[in-house]
């Protein structure tokens, strides 16, 4: 059962989000026909500002997405039980510190990985110091943490800093524990692009380009963007906007116009958002203790890994990044 663990996991993940994914579509197909419809043997197109029965979809939408929650709830509840600790229980604290590129999650995700197999650990602190990074290895981290929660309970905790990416990662776990003064939050998208074309004129550089496509080279330094190029993307962007908003949402059990509310790209004071981004405040060793009331233990033995930080951070080109806008500054590429 334990070597098999993530293909369940994963399988009952993949199920449960086709399934919520249909109800949405098929809600939005049902409130798109009442919009359109028109009685026959009418001459005049009739509107249909608000249909009638738009509360009864919406509320039936609810009732699913609430059984969906509680066959997850469910479903956790017996995978960890099955993964309970022999003997004496081992808390992990894994810690995810500074800026998250690829080395981080090629780092965090076998720790993870193994921690889930591992009998004789009952949970994970996940230590998280970090204003974000690119999109990529922290949604890979996120996955991760999703899955390991699953199975064993993971409660992050953040002393300093759990920002854009760095909090995206923390809304996997089952709590969020932050120092008073701890900065959480930075929830949105930023993409930067470089337009260097006057730079190369002034140069004397002259770039010219073979491509098998008018979008190729979109976002290349040597250019500026098209408005349409712009559009597509901005849609982009917005996307994975509303992917971390669907996580956050998730997460914090929160509405999306809830979640929506703190969605500005700032940070706050983690006790300005207890009971919201957060659900209390403390330091590490009161996370750990939260931990231990989870697991239902005392004193439990402690193990801290090592994992490895970025080193040579650099946005050398445009792309999206979950970041916090006031570390991207320091990492753009110059000259």
């Amino acid at each position: 059962m334990r070597e098999n663990i993530w293909k369940y996991v994963s399988a009952i993940l993949i199920l449960l989000l086709a399934t919520s994914s249909v109800a949405v579509v098929l809600l939005y197909m049902q409130n798109s026909e009442l919009r359109s419809y028109t009685p026959p043997n009418v001459t005049s197109t009739v509107i249909v500002e608000r249909p009638l029965n738009a509360s009864c979809n919406l509320t039936a939408y609810e009732l699913q997405v609430e059984e969906l929650r509680k066959q997850v709830e469910f479903l956790k509840a017996q995978l960890r039980e099955q993964n309970l600790p022999e003997g004496n229980t081992t808390i992990a604290i894994v810690p995810i510190f500074g800026l998250i590129d690829e080395y981080t999650s090629l780092s965090i995700i076998p720790i993870l990985r193994d921690i889930a197999k591992n009998d004789s650990i009952g949970g994970v602190v996940l230590w998280i110091e970090s204003p974000g990074g690119y999109v990529g290895p922290v949604r890979e981290i996120y996955a991760t943490v999703k899955k390991l929660n699953m199975i064993k309970p993971v409660v992050a905790y953040t002393g300093g800093i759990a920002a854009s990416g760095g909090y995206y990662i923390a809304v996997g776990a089952e709590k969020i524990i932050a120092d008073p003064l701890a900065e959480v939050g930075s929830i949105g998208v930023i993409y930067v692009h470089y337009d260097m074309e006057q730079n190369y004129q002034m140069n004397g550089i002259k770039v010219e380009v073979f491509k098998t496509g008018p979008y190729k080279d979109m976002g290349a330094e040597w250019r500026g963007l098209t408005e349409e190029e712009k559009n597509m993307i901005a849609e982009s962007i917005d996307t994975y906007f509303q992917a971390f908003l669907q996580a956050v949402s998730g997460g914090r059990n929160m509405s999306l116009n809830e979640t929506r509310e703190y969605a500005t790209g700032r940070t706050w004071f983690a006790i300005n958002v207890t009971g919201t981004l957060v659900d209390e405040t403390g330091d590490l060793d009161y996370a750990v203790k939260v931990l231990e009331d989870m697991l239902n233990v005392t004193n439990a033995r402690v193990v801290i890994y090592n994992s490895r930080s970025s080193s040579d951070f650099g946005i050398f080109g445009s792309m999206a990044l979950l970041l916090d806008p006031r570390y991207v500054s320091p990492y753009l590429r110059t000259g």
